[in-house]
Formats: structure tokens, sequence, C-alpha cells
């Protein structure tokens, strides 16, 4: 009964091929949250009640599967294991559904519904976001339990099925049942390692807006020979409206979205962070704010994107000026700005600029706030310091660059958040062909087994 026999128990039920198995049947589930299909909602209902209550029951925890509050969102399971009334509690959390499957878009050879192995990726719809990733934290908690025959702590776990809508209904469910989810810790798992090779830790996200800007001039399309010059083009006034609120290489010129809390700590907790190499994309150097470094550009700054833009017909062009546009916009913010003023501060700014004209038009979901913990918080260093034992290596972010529904956990659980990722940045999650990497997901349950054991042989931090 050791730390080093649970890690190999959980290595060997990776190499046994079984994590793999119970993957591909998690995918299986069209848990897509995004849909308004009928058979949509009852698959996420499907997912908790035969995907995962059986497992966490025979795991020894007392589940119960509520329903959303919040009619646009599907049910949540929230469950608990308790060992003792003096030992610490554990608070886990993932999510079962998944964005839409993009069925058609994939390449050949490939299913969002169904697992294929090439290599060393698994692909399939929600490998990496995040049906893999809290099946990987509820496998090490059973090799943990298999091999010490308990935790050595409390657990409460999570598990939602409308974190791609915005996690709609989340906060209230939290008020309702904050006594039976309270916690002296959150560790959980979502977004990507930074590089695959090496684990990473984060204590926060950014927060994210969405919103269109619309721009309607006249009715209908009219003869772009019969009215060019006479009526207003509204894809130009949209394109000069959105070149007022960044410069050419992406610097926000919104005075209110240029956030104050890049301090020093930040930013030398940012200093040594890869955000290049690996697999993904290039990163480009010369976009985003020019006065700062890349990481502190994604995970200390704000940004802003252009998501997709719209006039006339794009696929079947005619010779006739449009009566619209559209462009869907998203600011991703980090802590020190404002999230109730993110809106109000684009529309001083465009009618500063002339333009009165452009409609702003919020998007009818949730959206996540920011939020960040100091790295050097007890429960991060202790985190931290059993993914080193486990791993050697080890990148600590102040926040993840993406959005999570923690300030949910943080502002009304009031517990510290470590999210522990078990993807990296080339899965391709919420696109065709996203995928999992084998020797992620392997170090993955190596280093959550190293956690949990430490978790039940050391009580957590000792200050």
């Amino acid at each position: 009964m050791s730390r080093d026999a649970a890690i190999s128990r959980v290595t060997d039920y990776f190499e046994a091929g079984q994590f793999q198995s119970d993957l591909a049947d998690l995918v299986t589930y069209r848990s897509e949250s995004q849909s308004d299909a009928p058979e949509a909602r009852s698959e996420c209902q499907r997912y908790l009640e035969q995907a995962m209550l059986p497992r966490l029951n025979a795991l020894g925890f007392n589940c119960e599967i509520i329903d959303n509050p919040d009619p646009r969102g599907g049910p949540l399971l929230i469950g608990e294991r308790v060992e003792g009334d003096d030992l610490p509690t554990v608070l886990t959390y993932g999510h079962g559904d998944a964005v839409l499957g993009q069925d058609g878009m994939w390449r050949d050879g490939l299913s969002p519904w169904k697992i294929v192995e090439e290599g060393d990726r698994l692909y399939g719809r929600g490998t990496a976001d995040n049906k893999g990733q809290h099946l990987i934290n509820i496998a090490a908690l059973e090799a943990v339990v298999a091999e010490r025959g308990s935790l050595g702590f409390n657990t409460r776990i999570v598990l939602e099925m409308s974190e791609e809508v915005g996690s709609v209904g989340l906060p209230e469910v939290f008020k309702a049942y904050k006594d039976r989810l309270t916690a002296d810790v959150l560790i959980a798992s979502d977004g990507p390692r930074l590089q695959p090779d090496v684990p990473t830790m984060f204590m926060g996200s950014r927060g994210g807006t969405t919103f269109d800007l619309v721009v309607e001039t006249h009715e209908g399309a009219h003869h772009s020979g019969n009215w060019g010059g006479l009526l207003s083009d509204p894809a130009m006034i949209l394109a000069h409206a959105l070149a007022c609120i960044t410069d050419v290489r992406g610097q926000i010129k919104v005075p209110e979205w240029r956030p104050d809390s890049l301090t020093d700590s930040v930013r030398a907790a940012l200093r040594d962070l890869p955000v290049a190499g690996g697999q993904g994309p290039a990163v480009n150097p010369d976009w985003g704010e020019e006065d700062l470094t890349p990481a502190e550009r994604v995970f200390g700054w704000n940004s802003f994107t252009v998501l997709a833009m719209v006039s006339g017909v794009p696929d079947a062009p005619v010779n006739a000026i449009s009566g619209w546009a559209r462009a869907t916009c998203q600011l991703r913010y980090v802590v020190g700005t404002d999230p109730e003023d993110v809106v109000p501060a684009l529309r001083r700014h465009l009618d500063a600029h002339g333009f009165e004209n452009v409609e702003i038009r919020c998007h009818d979901r949730g959206f996540f706030a920011a939020t960040r913990l100091d790295p050097e918080h007890p429960w991060a260093q202790f985190v931290g310091d059993s993914i080193r034992k486990t791993s050697g290596e080890l990148h600590v972010l102040p926040n993840l660059a993406g959005s999570l529904p923690n300030d949910s956990f943080t502002d009304i659980l009031e517990v510290p958040t470590i999210w522990v990722p078990h993807s990296y940045r080339g899965c391709s999650q919420h696109a065709p062909n996203e995928h999992v990497l084998k020797p992620v997901c392997r170090d993955a349950l190596r280093v959550m087994a190293g956690v949990f054991w430490d978790l039940g042989e050391q009580g957590g931090p000792k200050s």
C-alpha cells in the first residue's frame, strides 16, 4: 500500500486499454447542449444516469440528479463520499455536455461519436472537452481507493450538462445546494496544458462576453449599379466600426477594456511560460499588445475577437448593396475588468467615434466572470508540489486564457480553485477532429493518482 503502487495501478488501467474503452463509451453519448433537438436533452440525461451514476455509486458516492432551474440548461449530478467529519473535503467537477458534433465536417475516417485511434491520438467529440478529463480524475480516485482502501478525505462532485452554453443554471444550483457543495478546495480539470509533455496548473480563468454588432441601413438589397454611391454600405460601416475597437495588430482601443491587474507578481509568474512550440498553430509574435510578452497577452491581458461576420449572401453574391451587416464578437478579459461595464463601455466608445448606428446585441446565454488565485496560495503550493513529485516539471498559471464557470466556485461556494488540465492546445476542441493524446492521458492519470494519494496521506497544506 503506497503512492507508487496507486500510480502503478492507474498506469495499468491505461496500458490494459481500459481507459480507451471507457472513453469510447462516453463519446457515444450525443450530449450536444448547443442543440435544440429534444433528443440532445435526453442524451444529456442519459449520460448522467447511465454513464456516470453507476460508476460513482460503485466508488461510494451518494448521488442525486437534479433538474436545471434554467430551462435552457441540462440536468446536473451532485454527489458526496464521506469518510470522516475531521477530514478535509475536496470538490471536483466536470461537464459531460459537448459542443455540436459537426457531423460531416470531420476528415475522412473520423466521426464525432465514435472513438478512432490513430497513432498517439484518440479522436471523438468530447475526448478533450471534457469527458476524457473527468474520466481521468474519477479513475485516479478509484485507483487510490483500490490501493489504500479509502481516500483519506471526503469528496464531493458536480457534473453538469450545460457548460458549453455558458453553464446556465449552475449559479442558481450552487446557491440552492451550497451546504452540500462546500469544500476546502476545488481540484478539477478542463482546458489545455501549455505543452503536451509538461503538466499545467492554473487557479482561475479569463472571463468572456459575446455579442453581435449589427448595422441596418435600408430595407432589402438594391442593385449596386443603380444605387451605388446613393445608399450606405452597411458592411463598410461595420468594418470601420470594428477598426476603431482595435488597431491593425489587435491592440485594444476601448479604454475600459485595458485592465490594470497585470502586476509585477503576475508578470513574474508568467515570465518563463512557453506559448509557442509543441503542436498547434504557430504563434504570431506581432499580434496583440506590443509592449507585452506573448504570455502576458494571453494570460494577463484582454483580447477582442471577431468570431464571424456576414453581409449579403457570401455563398451566392449578387450585384446588390445589402441592407445589413453583422459581426459576432467576443471579449476575453482578466481580473481588473468590470464585467458589467464591458458593453456600456463599448457603446460609449462607438458613439464617441461616430458609430451611433451600430447596434450592440448581447447574446442570450450565460457568461463567465474572470477569476484568479495567487500562485502562492497554500493549496496551490500543495497540489503543485505533488505534481512535481510525480512528473518533475510543472507550468503554473495565475489563470487560464479561456473561460470556465470558475466564478461560481469562488464567489458562491467560496473555495480556492485548482485546475489541472489533461488536454493540449492542438486538440481541436470545439472544432472537427477533436482528439486527446494518449501520452498526455497516461501522464495525467499518474499525476492525479499522486495528488489524491498525497491529499489522503497528508491531509492537505499545513498552513
